[in-house]
């Protein structure tokens, strides 16, 4: 898994480019980029979050495939939110 911090991985997605923030879930205040992590390349498959838990198993939802993170940080709560997409 590859880390980017801050703007710099706002591109590093399988699908759209992340945003620079994001509202907070919790308090609805503005929360800012801390880091992209994303999984690009693994020799072994079993190495990836995908295959940490089966996907639907007992209607239980879990990512299908690589995975990228945004994770961001609220400006006036300190509380973290974060998006995830799916290769």
């Amino acid at each position: 898994m590859n880390t980017y911090l801050g703007e710099k991985g706002l591109n590093k997605t399988w699908q759209n480019d992340f945003p620079k923030s994001v509202k907070c879930h919790k308090c609805e205040e503005n929360a800012r980029i801390m880091f992209v992590a994303i999984e690009e390349e693994r020799k072994d498959p079993k190495d990836f979050i995908c295959a940490m838990h089966e996907n639907m198993k007992d209607e239980k939802y879990w990512v299908h495939d690589a995975m990228a993170c945004a994770v961001y940080l609220c400006e006036k709560c300190f509380e973290p939110n974060a998006i995830i997409n799916q290769a």
